[in-house]
């Protein structure tokens, strides 16, 4: 549900096309990390904005990873580009049917309370190590926050980031690198939120997806 993290998996999916790394989705619950004392987890809702979603996710994932793959990309293409609301389950029935799964699987994955463990339990794992927020990525056991993305980069330029953020995950005492915003780049900022400013039907707290890297060198 969060629009920076779909825009770092957008460079992820470039970055694998052009070098062949195996990406292991997984997930993490703004809803959960970002809970006020006092509501209820999103595990004791009948429906809940992300979390109904992953769980789905993990359904999906227990026969194919490819599956949460596409499902994620349907996901966010529908709010973060479209501005739609896959949140709402009639909405997240017709993008288990454009991606090519039966629409039972909504209610198979709600149904199933094993699927809010598989959820809590990497959510937790996140959180263990340091995490807080989305976009993260776990490289070869590292886990590092960021990119933080809006207009992800492609090709040449997609493969020069990945070397970065694989140089600061190889070098353990470097902690951050932040980039001071202009006004301009609030513009920028601004002007890519609007489709997911329109879809969402929350408020957003900025701290979701995890994303699992492993090389294809292996893990270290």
């Amino acid at each position: 549900m969060c629009p920076f993290a779909f825009q770092t998996s957008l460079w992820i999916r470039d970055v694998r096309e052009q070098l062949g790394i195996t990406v292991n989705w997984r997930f993490f619950s703004l809803e959960e990390i970002n809970r006020v004392e006092g509501k209820k987890h999103p595990w004791e809702r009948d429906w809940s904005y992300g979390w109904s979603l992953m769980r789905i996710g993990a359904l999906l994932r227990r026969t194919d990873m490819s599956l949460v793959d596409r499902w994620y990309a349907a996901i966010g293409d529908e709010l973060h580009t479209l501005g739609g609301k896959p949140h709402e389950p009639a909405v997240a029935r017709k993008l288990l049917g454009d991606i090519g799964v039966d629409d039972a699987i909504l209610d198979a994955a709600l149904a199933d309370p094993s699927t809010h463990d598989e959820v809590r339990a990497e959510h937790q794992h996140v959180v263990d190590a340091g995490g807080y927020g989305v976009p993260t990525l776990f490289i070869d056991g590292q886990c590092l926050f960021g990119p933080v993305l809006v207009d992800p980069p492609t090709g040449p330029a997609a493969l020069k980031l990945w070397d970065v953020v694989l140089g600061m995950a190889e070098l353990p005492h470097v902690y951050e690198l932040q980039r001071p915003k202009s006004a301009a780049d609030a513009g920028l900022i601004g002007k890519s939120l609007r489709p997911y400013l329109d879809g969402r039907d929350w408020v957003s707290i900025n701290r979701g997806e995890v994303i699992d890297v492993d090389r294809l060198a292996g893990r270290g």
